[in-house]
């Protein structure tokens, strides 16, 4: 198979929801501007400056680190921008990363700071030195933020958000922070402490935080793009442009969505690896759309036998579609694809990732189990074996799969970027 390739099967012409990827000797440059960007979506809004506008509001926000973070942060930008169209936004976060190329494709100002992050475990002798770094991007952090003279600052979590917000207490400015886990991290539970509102997904992470009176439950806010209505048989068409030839009822095809992540879970990859061809194999209506990660493709794509129902992708920027395509979703339990899950009602298969801190996943995924019935497959019990007879056993069962669908939407907080806004704009004026 040749090494520079767009998907593993020919089908004319190539759709624009693929990254152009190549397999290139230096280390890669992952560029997500569409992923990201939904100016699109903003111009189709009808704004008005009403009675709720706040004519020179300015907004910094602390995002970066992981999609995870930055994702959240965007919506809330979004939704100011919509409910007060004055707004001046001003996102910090560190050079060269993920969070410099996605809030410049989101059309919002960026600047860089030198983050510091924490090596755990927390007496590792590479945190000798991080009382140094810290004060020196606290430094910086205070220079930005004098020039800005934001009204208010707003942190989604993460080591990237620390610095910022300590330098916005320093110089007194409000503070919020939104925590899009079920249980929170170190840098959101420090900051909780002094900040003037606490945004969570889930009614159980209030009681993780000491100051439970500063807590609005909301949800965690989505991508402007997975709120508008996709039909489903336009999305397959979409993927798989040669389904508007086949014959039979498109409504017993059943779609497998299988999330790697921006940078793969290869976990997940390998388990998918040895029973995809058989699942294809024995159901003739199925199809897989398969985002591999980045760092996943070339591998998996070298071992991925070319099949029609099957599409492997390193990433996906047309993720409405891609949800609105699928009848099952099978993913990491990270808190953002978690709350996508519910906002789209999609029946689920998390397998929680044991390598992040605090083991956010895990909890993410059983709070997940709890509210929308999504299958949980730990990292030690994940096989192929396992995974397919979990992908079957949903798939057949008509009445799960709409069980499912109807808790995850039930569980859902589609308007949590808009209550979040509300509350932004509330205690401004209070201070104002």
């Amino acid at each position: 198979m040749a090494s520079t390739t767009q998907f593993l099967f020919s089908l004319p012409p190539k759709p624009p929801y693929l990254l152009s990827y190549s397999s290139p000797s230096k280390p890669r440059s992952i560029n997500i501007t569409c992923c990201l960007s939904i100016q699109q979506a903003r111009n189709d809004q009808t704004t008005s400056s009403g009675s709720n506008a706040l004519n020179g509001l300015r907004v910094a926000f602390a995002a970066g680190g992981t999609g995870g973070h930055i994702y959240p942060a965007v919506a809330i930008a979004d939704e100011l921008t919509i409910v007060n169209p004055t707004s001046e936004l001003l996102f910090l976060g560190r050079p060269n990363s993920m969070e410099s190329t996605a809030i410049p494709s989101a059309h919002f100002e960026f600047k860089p700071i030198p983050a510091v992050k924490l090596v755990r475990p927390l007496f590792s002798l590479r945190n000798l030195l991080l009382p140094y770094f810290l004060i020196k991007s606290i430094t910086k952090c205070f220079t930005l933020l004098s020039k800005f003279e934001p009204h208010l600052v707003v942190g989604t979590g993460g080591y990237v958000s620390f610095p910022v917000c300590l330098a916005a207490l320093l110089k007194g400015i409000k503070v919020v922070i939104q925590e899009q886990n079920s249980v929170p991290g170190i840098a959101n539970r420090f900051l909780s402490l002094f900040a003037d509102l606490v945004f969570v997904a889930f009614n159980s992470t209030v009681q993780s935080f000491p100051r439970k009176e500063k807590c609005v439950v909301c949800g965690n806010p989505v991508r402007l793009s997975l709120k508008n209505s996709v039909s489903k048989a336009l999305s397959r068409l979409h993927f798989f442009p040669w389904l508007e030839k086949m014959e039979g009822s498109s409504e017993e095809i059943k779609v497998i969505l299988v999330l790697g992540g921006s940078l793969g879970a290869n976990a997940v990859n390998i388990a998918l690896l040895n029973v995809y061809s058989q699942l294809l194999l024995e159901h003739e209506n199925w199809f897989i759309i398969w985002q591999t990660g980045v760092e996943s493709f070339n591998e998996m794509e070298s071992l991925v036998r070319s099949h029609p129902r099957l599409l492997l992708a390193p990433f996906l920027h047309s993720m409405n579609m891609a949800y609105a395509a699928a009848d099952l979703v099978v993913s990491r339990a990270g808190a953002m694809t978690c709350s996508e899950i519910l906002a789209t009602g999609k029946p689920s298969i998390l397998v929680p990732s044991p390598n992040v801190a605090e083991g956010h996943q895990h909890k993410n995924a059983f709070l997940m189990a709890d509210v929308a019935g999504s299958r949980v497959i730990t990292e030690d019990e994940l096989d192929s074996t396992t995974l397919g007879s979990a992908i079957s056993e949903i798939l057949v069962d008509e009445r799960l799969l709409a069980e499912m669908s109807q808790r995850a939407l039930n569980a859902a907080k589609p308007d949590a970027s808009a209550e979040i806004a509300k509350h932004i704009l509330s205690l401004v004026k209070e201070n104002s």
